[in-house]
């Protein structure tokens, strides 16, 4: 029997599960080079701070929320406007299930009018490199031991996706 699967926008009472999957990965993997666990109220903030004209999802399996992903703005000059920076965090109990490709494509179709997206990825990470590139994006920028986090050094790689929309 499949999973009951909802992809729907974030709410604020989500940020103390959203916390709870962000922090497994500030813990126990380069994947994200902060250090200090967030608190709800933290995440909270966060979720306020969004922009709101860029999309926040989560994805919910079973009623419980076990990933999510957003796009944020790439910079903050005006010039930049057309490009957006896209992340995802799934539960590390549902990895592998394809729910973050499903997750990941509904974003995509939401900022599909943007003409740059860009993914930043710690590596390695062969599972966020391959949905990635499943997804059409392409590997454009490697900055080699740019963060230090575990006593060690750690590359990362950009990917982008170019739709062809936006300003001219």
């Amino acid at each position: 029997m499949e999973q009951d699967l909802v992809i729907r926008n974030v709410k604020g009472e989500d940020a103390a599960r959203l916390a709870e999957i962000y922090n497994h990965y500030i813990r126990n993997t380069i994947i994200t080079f902060e250090v200090d666990e967030l608190s709800a109220d933290d995440f909270a903030d966060r979720l306020k701070a969004h922009p709101q004209n860029l999309p926040w999802l989560v994805i919910e399996e079973d009623g419980d929320v076990v990933g999510y992903c957003y796009a944020g703005p790439w910079k903050q000059r005006s010039a930049y406007a057309n490009s957006v920076e896209t992340s995802i965090y799934l539960d590390e109990k549902v990895c592998g299930k394809g729910l973050g490709k499903r997750v990941y494509s509904h974003l995509m179709s939401k900022i599909s009018d943007y003409h740059a997206i860009i993914g930043g990825i710690a590596l390695p990470n062969a599972a966020s490199v391959a949905l990635h590139e499943a997804l059409g994006f392409q590997k454009i920028a490697h900055f080699r031991e740019i963060g230090h986090k575990f006593d060690r050094w750690i590359d990362v790689g950009y990917w982008q996706l170019l739709s062809g929309k936006g300003s001219e």
